[in-house]
């Protein structure tokens, strides 16, 4: 199959930058490394986005509910960091969301996002209540900056207790942001802001430019609790 050859996402009319291509892991990682994603839209052919409002979380300006900080406190969840790629994509795939009919992670993308997994490219935080999985999140480093794809959860609060977990990974890395792709009521609670898609661009070939190693030598299990 043949890589996909993505044009400046700067020059896109609106939102779509690309329609059509294979769904490869290759693909995959040319897109996230131009600011662009995948997001199926059933009966067109694959369509590759980089939105003209971008939504991103940098940490500086992140604000936790104390709701979750009381939480944070009484919780028992064990996280971890790429143990378990491939429950997490699929649990992420069975979620229903307001105003969504099926879901737009489908069968071909977790197999695409599994092989990007396996390539080290693509990542997962698990949250374990004992050793059950209550909830998690995957997303994809796009070289230096991570881009957050989807959550779930189990058990109440476990996938946000996870998401913290992740910025604070994040933040150890040297990591300043997140890529939240697009806004959403929880992320917007937490301070997540629009910003324009040129704005973006220059900031994720900026964080680029860095040579952050977000994952490299991570450890798999981490059993601080929240």
């Amino acid at each position: 199959m043949s890589l996909i050859q993505f044009p400046d996402p700067r020059d896109a009319y609106e939102d779509i930058v690309v329609l059509g291509g294979a769904l490869t892991a290759e693909n995959l990682l040319g897109a996230y490394r131009r600011g662009i994603f995948p997001w199926p839209i059933e009966g067109w052919p694959l369509t590759w986005f980089c939105p003209a409002e971008r939504a991103i979380l940098e940490f500086e300006n992140l604000h936790v509910p104390r709701s979750l900080i009381k939480e944070r406190r009484s919780a028992k969840f064990r996280f971890t960091i790429n143990q378990d790629f491939s429950s997490v994509i699929r649990h992420c795939a069975r979620v229903k969301r307001k105003d969504e009919m099926g879901t737009w992670i489908t069968t071909p993308m977790i197999r695409a996002y599994c092989e990007l997994h396996r390539l080290g490219h693509a990542h997962s935080i698990e949250a374990w209540a004992g050793d059950h999985l209550a909830g998690g999140l995957y997303g994809v480093d796009a070289g230096g900056a991570f881009a957050g794809e989807s959550m779930f959860y189990l058990r109440p609060h476990a996938s946000k207790l996870a998401l913290l977990h992740l910025i604070e990974h994040l933040r150890e890395r040297g990591a300043e942001w997140l890529d939240v792709q697009v806004m959403t009521p929880h992320m917007a609670t937490l301070g997540a802001k629009l910003i324009t898609r040129d704005e973006f661009l220059d900031k994720l070939a900026a964080t680029r430019a860095r040579g952050l190693r977000l994952f490299e030598d991570a450890a798999r299990s981490n059993p601080r609790m929240t």
